[in-house]
């Protein structure tokens, strides 16, 4: 009992210590893109800041992309455990509005701990103007997507295959989430706050937008 007693706090001293090295590896990779530019930036240059080696960071990361998308790696890991738990008897786009709503209430707090929020921002806004990873945004977004219409289909007891509900739904959802990163990345706002009130205003307008007729006044 003692010897157990011994081996956990060390091993969890050695998973802190590994985490503490990802974290600053992630920052000053994130620090040195969005300064100089992700394509100018090297491997190099990431762990000399850091002052490991570039096996270290291979140990933590397969490649400078992945350290370019690891907060929204993060972010949609936060919103498909939130999705998952959401009641079974919810709507789909009820549960996937509730989840996204609900893990931008605590997901701040979350990326705080490695990053700002502000180089979270800056980070938003050079994936959005590197081609490169603009591209790889875009797959990501694809992936994602194909990943909560297999989620939906699965709550519903449905095909994804045979139904295309599911797919739509997301599409449309996704769609609403897209515009809305992009407007908070243009604004001047940029707390997590900002982003969840844009974020809920835009999808409470999706039904409406929807709508037959947008004319005042219409039938």
């Amino acid at each position: 009992m003692t010897d157990g007693q011994a081996v956990e706090p060390r091993a969890g001293l050695r998973e802190r210590k590994k985490q503490r090295t990802r974290d600053a590896l992630l920052l000053a990779a994130l620090e040195l893109f969005t300064t100089q530019g992700y394509e100018r930036t090297t491997v190099d240059e990431i762990v000399d800041a850091v002052e490991v080696s570039q096996r270290t960071f291979f140990r933590y990361f397969a490649n400078k992309e992945e350290t370019a998308f690891a907060i929204q790696e993060m972010v949609e890991s936060h919103f498909l455990a939130e999705l998952g738990r959401r009641p079974a008897d919810e709507a789909p786009f009820d549960a996937m509005r509730r989840a996204v709503l609900c893990s931008w209430n605590s997901i701040g707090e979350a990326i705080e701990e490695v990053v700002t929020v502000d180089l979270h921002m800056r980070t938003y806004r050079m994936i959005e103007s590197t081609p490169s990873l603009l591209a790889a945004h875009m797959r990501r977004g694809v992936a994602m997507e194909e990943q909560i219409a297999r989620l939906i289909a699965e709550r519903e007891g449905l095909d994804v295959d045979r139904d295309p509900r599911p797919r739509v739904a997301v599409a449309a959802f996704s769609g609403v989430i897209r515009v809305t990163g992009q407007l908070w990345g243009q604004g001047q706002d940029t707390s997590v706050e900002a982003l969840r009130e844009l974020t809920e205003t835009y999808l409470d307008q999706l039904g409406p937008a929807l709508a037959h007729e947008w004319r005042q006044g219409a039938p």
